[in-house]
């Protein structure tokens, strides 16, 4: 799968980091590990969708969720807009307010969600801070985010969503991260139906 390389509409805000104890998955190969924490990701994003709240607080949950399961600062879900070329902000984490208000709605084909969404691919930053692809706006180098990766949430040839997440270091993202954020986007996609 061809990857793009595109400026990114998410910012970083300061996330604590959780405090945690090795466990055996630690010691694992990261081939072993990975396929260990996609299933328990896609088992507690399938119980927070079946909770018996409101579908926001449902959604909202399981981007936090995705967020912790990538260490990542931001974690952004839009659902697109069937009748209009538009991306509208479902959920997010650590974006700040007037991050998140700029991408409360965003062209297809604008910033990386909106990228992301027009190729129906991964789009993928190693950097957003040294990012010289021309396409990343000013506004989001002020976000902090240097590692960035969103997916599109695909039925089949339609776009239904896409999944973002933004990390605070450099990061190049490997397949199985993508595969995985892919697969947290499709389980995403049963509150879209």
């Amino acid at each position: 799968m061809r990857r793009a390389v595109a400026a990114i509409e998410c910012a970083a805000t300061w996330m604590p980091e959780a405090t945690s104890f090795p466990s055996m998955s630690d010691f694992l190969p990261d081939a072993d590990r990975h396929a260990l924490g996609l299933d328990q990701l896609e088992r507690s994003l399938r119980e927070h969708l079946r909770a018996g709240v409101e579908l926001t607080l449902r959604v909202q949950r399981c981007v936090e969720a995705i967020a912790l399961a990538f260490d990542a600062r931001t974690c952004t879900f839009h659902e697109h807009d069937p009748l209009r070329p538009l991306l509208h902000l479902r959920a997010q984490v650590g974006l700040p307010a007037h991050i998140a208000e700029i991408t409360r709605t965003i062209p297809v084909g604008k910033g990386m969600a909106g990228i992301c969404a027009e190729r129906r691919e991964p789009v993928t930053v190693c950097n957003l801070q040294t990012d010289s692809s021309g396409v990343a706006r000013p506004a989001a180098r002020d976000t902090k985010v240097a590692g960035a990766l969103v997916v599109p949430v695909l039925d089949g040839d339609r776009v239904l969503a896409t999944l973002g997440v933004g990390k605070a270091a450099d990061h190049d993202y490997s397949d199985d991260e993508i595969r995985t954020l892919e697969r947290c986007g499709i389980v995403l996609a049963e509150s879209l139906r």
